[in-house]
């Protein structure tokens, strides 16, 4: 089997290749991708996430957790009785909305 290709083959230097594993950082989680969908439709509150998802309360919890940590969610606390805690996306998780347009927009095409 040849090594070469009949396409043109980008060239990835190193800053690309740490952007790019950066960004799988953030995003590589199993349920990020579809919390991410959830709260683009608007902020929810953690309960609406669970139900909607179908996912364990601990896995959302750590999904949460790991993208609040950087930047990409906003959680906040109501003080009621018991308290309600709700989530949106911040103008860093609003940005990576490209991101997904151009994965729906290869999506569509490729699968």
């Amino acid at each position: 089997m040849s090594d070469t290709h009949d396409y043109p083959v980008p060239t990835y230097d190193a800053v690309c290749l740490r952007s790019i594993r950066g960004v799988m950082d953030v995003f590589g989680g199993k349920w990020s991708f579809l919390v991410l969908e959830q709260l683009h439709i608007g902020t929810m509150r953690f309960t609406d996430l669970h139900k909607a998802l179908g996912i364990s309360t601990k896995s959302l919890t750590d999904t949460l957790r790991h993208l609040e940590e950087h930047g990409i969610v906003r959680r906040e606390a109501i003080p009621t009785v018991p308290v309600t805690v709700q989530y949106s996306l911040t103008e860093k998780g609003i940005a990576f909305d490209k991101v997904l347009l151009a994965m729906k927009d290869w999506g569509n095409e490729w699968l």
